[in-house]
C-alpha cells in the first residue's frame, strides 16, 4: 500500500510534562483507543448564540439533542473517509456518535503510532503516576485534513485536577499564631500548632444553609431535572480507572442527616470510567462533595456522574456525553475540575479546542454549564513551579461556561454576617479568576472594563459568579463514614448548579421543555441586580503580583458579578 502525503493536524503539539523522563517505548501489542473528532454539517457561531443568550429562556428557540445532531452533527461521508483510514491502518472502529462528531478507534501502540505518525513513549514524573505520551504534532493523511480537528487519547498523562480542599483541621488564625510554614498542619520547627478551640463556633456550614443564606427559591426540589456531574478518574499507565468514587454508605448517612429524601444517584462509564471509591480519598471527596452539594440543593432531580479517565480524551468524551445525553437529558452539568488554560505547553490546543466546543454545543441544546474557577488564586497553580504570572483556569474560561468563584462567609444567629474574597494564602488556597489569553472578551462583557490579559489582549474575564467556597466556612459533608468539611471552587459549581436545576423546574411548570441554558449574557444585562457584590479582598494568593486581581464595585475578576440572589435570578430570567 502507497504511503498517503500526511499533514500535521493543527494544534497537536505536545511536550512532555514538567521533569518528567521518557522511559521505554510502549509495546507495540498494548491496545489503546483513541478519540477522533471530525467537523460538523455546520458551524453555529458564537456571536449567533449570544444573541440567543440574551432573550429569556421562554423566548428562545433550543434545539432537541436529535435535531442537532441532524443539522450540526458529522458528516456520514466524513466518517465514512474516517473509517477507511482505519481500515488502512488495521484499526477498529468501536464507537460512533454523529451528534457528538466522534468515532473512536482502536488497535495497536503500533498501528496507531504508525498512523498518526507519532512515537509512544512510558514517561515518569517523581512520585506522580506514570502515564503514556508522546511529543510533537500528530501527523493525518492529507485527504482528511479539512475532516479531522482533532485525535485524543494517544497520550493518557492526567489534564485536569480537582478544585476542592479538605479543611485543615488548624485554623488560618491558629497557624498564623504557630508561625506555621509549607504544607497543611506542619508548624514551624520546635513550635507546636495549636488545636481548633474547642469552644470555638465551627464556622462550616451545610448546603441547604447556603442555599437559605443565598436566597434560593424555596418550595422547589429540581423535580423532574437532571443534574450532571463530570468526575476524573485516576488511570494506571494503561488507562485502567484505579480511583475516585463515591459510596451509597456515605450518601445515605449525609441525606439521613439532614433530613431530606436521598435524590436519585446514576453513574455512567465513559470511555472506561467507572466508580472507584476507595484508594484516593481525596478524589472521593470531590465526588462526595458534588453529589451531596447539588442533590441537598435540589433533591428532586435525578444526579448523573459522567466517569472518565483523567485524559484529553475523556474529559472532551465525557462533557460531550453529558451534554447529548439522550437518555438521561441533562438540563444542567457541574465541572468541578480543570487547571491554567496555557500552562507552557502541557496541554494542547486541540484540547481546548475540543472542549470549549461541547461547551458551547451544550449552549445550543439549553444545557448550562457550571464551571469551577479554581483554588490557586490569580496565578491557577502550585507555588513550585509556578511561572510568576497569572493564570485562568479552564474550561471555566470558555466564554460559554458560567464560571463559579470562591468567597468567605461569615455567618451569625442564622444572616450572614459578611462575605469577603477567599484569599488565605498558598496553604488554604484562594479563589481563581482572571482574564483568557485564549479566548476574546465576549460581547456580553464589553461594558464591565475588564483588565487586559497577560499577554496584552482583550479577553473573557472570569468568574461570573461567586458563592462560599474557603474551606474553614465550608461544607459539611459524609465521606468515609465520617463528617467532614470540605471547601473550594469545587464546591460553588455544584451549588450554582443546584439553583439551576431549580429554576429550570420553575421555567418547566409554566412552558414546559423550557430551560435556562446560557444565561451569562442575561446574568451581565437584565438579571445583574440579582446579585450581592463582593467587594472587599483579593486572590492574589502567593502576594507577588502586587493586589491583582482585587474585588470592588461591580464586576470583578475574583468574584465575578458577586453571589446571586436565587430567588431575584428566577425572577429575572422568567
Amino acid at each position: 500500500m502507497a504511503t498517503k502525503p500526511r499533514v500535521k493536524l493543527p494544534g497537536s503539539e505536545r511536550k512532555a510534562m514538567a521533569g518528567a523522563k521518557a522511559g521505554k517505548t510502549v509495546d507495540a501489542s498494548d491496545q489503546i483507543e483513541v478519540t477522533v473528532r471530525v467537523r460538523g454539517r455546520a458551524q453555529a457561531s458564537p456571536e449567533a448564540l449570544m444573541k440567543i443568550g440574551a432573550q429569556k429562556p421562554a423566548e428562545r428557540q433550543t434545539l432537541s439533542r436529535e435535531d442537532f445532531a441532524a443539522r450540526y452533527g458529522a458528516d456520514p461521508a466524513d466518517f465514512a473517509k474516517v473509517e477507511a483510514f482505519a481500515h488502512d491502518h488495521g484499526l477498529v472502529v468501536s464507537a460512533a456518535n454523529a451528534g457528538q462528531r466522534t468515532i473512536r478507534l482502536k488497535g495497536s501502540a503500533a498501528s496507531l503510532s504508525e498512523a498518526f505518525g507519532v512515537e509512544l513513549r512510558h514517561y515518569t514524573k517523581g512520585g506522580a503516576a506514570p502515564y503514556r505520551g508522546r511529543t510533537g504534532a500528530i501527523y493525518i493523511p492529507k485527504d482528511l485534513q479539512d475532516i479531522v480537528v482533532g485525535v485524543h487519547g494517544l497520550d493518557n498523562r492526567p489534564v485536569a485536577k480537582r478544585h476542592s480542599r479538605l479543611r485543615d483541621p488548624i485554623t488560618p488564625a491558629a497557624r498564623k499564631a504557630a508561625k506555621v510554614k509549607g504544607a497543611a498542619g506542619k508548624p514551624a520547627k520546635g513550635k507546636p500548632a495549636p488545636a481548633k478551640s474547642k469552644k470555638a463556633a465551627d464556622p462550616s456550614v451545610t448546603a441547604p444553609q447556603v442555599a437559605a443564606l443565598y436566597n434560593f427559591p424555596a418550595r422547589l426540589t429540581g423535580q423532574g431535572q437532571s443534574i450532571a456531574l463530570i468526575e476524573l478518574n485516576n488511570v494506571d499507565n494503561t488507562g485502567k480507572p484505579t480511583g475516585t468514587g463515591y459510596q451509597t454508605s456515605d450518601l445515605a448517612a449525609y441525606f439521613k442527616g439532614l433530613g431530606i429524601a436521598a435524590p436519585t444517584v446514576v453513574a455512567v462509564s465513559v470511555d472506561g470510567g467507572a466508580n472507584v471509591p476507595g484508594p484516593d480519598p481525596d478524589s472521593d471527596g470531590e465526588v462526595t462533595l458534588d453529589i451531596e452539594v447539588a442533590g441537598s440543593i435540589a433533591p428532586g432531580a435525578t444526579i448523573v456522574v459522567y466517569f472518565t479517565p483523567n485524559t484529553t480524551a475523556g474529559f472532551i468524551d465525557a462533557v460531550n456525553q453529558a451534554v447529548q445525553d439522550t437518555v438521561h437529558k441533562p438540563s444542567v452539568v457541574s465541572i468541578s475540575w480543570g487547571g491554567p488554560e496555557d500552562p507552557g505547553g502541557q496541554v494542547d490546543q486541540q484540547f481546548t479546542q475540543g472542549l470549549n466546543q461541547a461547551i458551547q454545543d451544550a449552549a445550543q441544546l439549553g444545557v448550562t454549564i457550571c464551571c469551577a474557577a479554581g483554588d490557586d488564586g490569580s496565578p491557577d497553580m502550585a507555588l513550585k513551579g509556578w511561572d510568576k504570572k497569572p493564570h485562568a483556569d479552564f474550561p471555566s474560561s470558555s466564554p460559554f461556561s458560567l464560571a463559579c468563584g470562591g468567597t468567605k462567609l461569615s455567618v451569625t444567629g442564622g444572616a450572614i454576617a459578611g462575605e469577603v474574597v477567599w484569599n488565605e494564602g498558598a496553604t488554604d488556597g484562594a479563589g481563581g479568576g482572571g482574564v483568557s489569553n485564549l479566548f476574546a472578551l465576549p460581547s456580553y462583557q464589553t461594558n464591565i472594563k475588564v483588565p487586559k490579559a497577560p499577554n496584552g489582549s482583550a479577553g473573557r474575564g472570569l468568574p461570573d459568579v461567586a458563592g462560599n467556597a474557603d474551606p474553614d466556612t465550608g461544607y459539611q459533608i459524609f465521606l468515609a463514614g465520617s463528617q467532614q468539611v470540605i471547601g473550594g471552587t469545587s464546591a460553588v459549581a455544584p451549588l450554582m448548579a443546584g439553583l439551576i436545576a431549580l429554576i429550570n423546574q420553575s421555567l418547566a411548570q409554566k412552558t414546559p421543555g423550557t430551560t435556562a441554558g446560557f444565561l451569562n449574557p442575561l446574568l451581565y444585562g437584565s438579571a445583574a441586580a440579582a446579585f450581592r457584590d463582593i467587594t472587599t479582598g483579593n486572590n492574589d494568593i502567593y502576594g507577588k503580583l502586587k493586589g491583582l486581581y482585587t474585588a470592588g464595585p461591580g464586576w470583578d475578576a475574583c468574584s465575578g458579578l458577586g453571589v446571586p440572589d436565587g430567588t431575584k435570578l428566577l425572577a429575572s430570567v422568567v
